[in-house]
């Protein structure tokens, strides 16, 4: 059986849905119904059901779970790693996710192509100088970092919390690259 067109740059075969876990396939389902599609990353990591879990559950952690920062602020953190990193993979899915968000389909080209000319509060302007220092330089960041933080309102838990993201889409931004992960179509047209 053909690979479908999204998923032929994985050396890695998924398996037919059908011979997911349960679990597995009621969580497919619900990304069905919520977003009308099944992310590629997801039917990418779903040749090894235990990645795809370990996977979901720390993205679903970082991404969904209480904070101090907003849902728009995390996908905007992923979008600032996926533009210094240029995932393509990452740019589509998560810039879809910051026009949708924001209601602004500007804003989250501005941050695809260039997250400084984007017009944004001085407390997520720090939050973005961060994520891009974390990620292009990491063994620069320091006091003065977190200190930049912390006068602009965000508290350590709050540092810690972006900490996260920012690895997490480092993690995911060089799979994604090295596998030649497409992403959906529908990413696309989204919130436009």
């Amino acid at each position: 059986m053909p690979q479908p067109k999204h998923l032929t740059g994985l050396k890695l075969r998924p398996p037919r849905r059908a011979k997911l876990d349960a679990d597995l396939q009621k969580y497919f389902r619900i990304c069905e119904e919520k977003l009308g599609f099944v992310p590629n990353v997801l039917a990418a990591y779903s040749f090894d059901q235990a990645k795809l879990r370990a996977f979901a559950t720390l993205y679903n952690d970082l991404m969904l779970a209480e904070s101090g920062l907003s849902k728009l602020e995390r996908e905007m953190l992923a979008v600032v790693v996926s533009s210094t990193n240029r995932c393509y993979y990452c740019l589509t899915a998560h810039g879809a996710a910051v026009r949708q968000l924001s209601g602004d389909p500007e804003l989250g080209e501005m941050l695809v192509m260039n997250w400084r000319t984007a017009r944004l509060p001085a407390r997520q302007r720090a939050l973005l100088e961060f994520a891009y220092k974390l990620t292009a330089s990491p063994a620069e960041v320091g006091e003065p970092d977190r200190a930049a933080l912390r006068a602009t309102g965000w508290t350590e838990r709050d540092i810690w919390d972006a900490a996260s993201v920012v690895g997490f889409f480092n993690y995911t931004n060089r799979v994604a690259t090295a596998v030649d992960m497409m992403p959906n179509a529908e990413y696309h047209s989204q919130a436009r």
